[in-house]
């Protein structure tokens, strides 16, 4: 039906096996466009539209929004990336 969607996507990347190439993304997406987006490469949110480059400018200069999505590649992805290499690449 007609309406307005947002939603919000975060993944983890990875190809080694230590992890030390891990990536967290954290996408903001309204009506299918991400609109801004947070890479831990980066360091830092990304505005693509101009609620976005607002958002982003807002959002980078709070240092426990960023520090909270950095916190993100330990808390969740290495954790989960852990739990899942044991169950699945140790098996015969």
């Amino acid at each position: 039906a007609n309406g307005y969607y947002f939603s919000r996507w975060a993944k983890c990347i990875h190809s080694s096996r230590d992890f030390s190439d891990m990536v967290f993304i954290d996408n903001y997406i309204f009506n299918k466009d991400v609109f801004i987006q947070y890479n831990s490469t980066v360091g830092q949110f990304v505005g693509y539209t101009e609620l976005g480059v607002h958002n982003a400018e807002l959002w980078n200069k709070d240092p426990n929004k960023l520090q909270s999505e950095s916190a993100e590649v330990e808390r969740v992805c290495k954790h989960n990336a852990e739990i899942r290499q044991t169950a699945i690449a140790d098996k015969s």
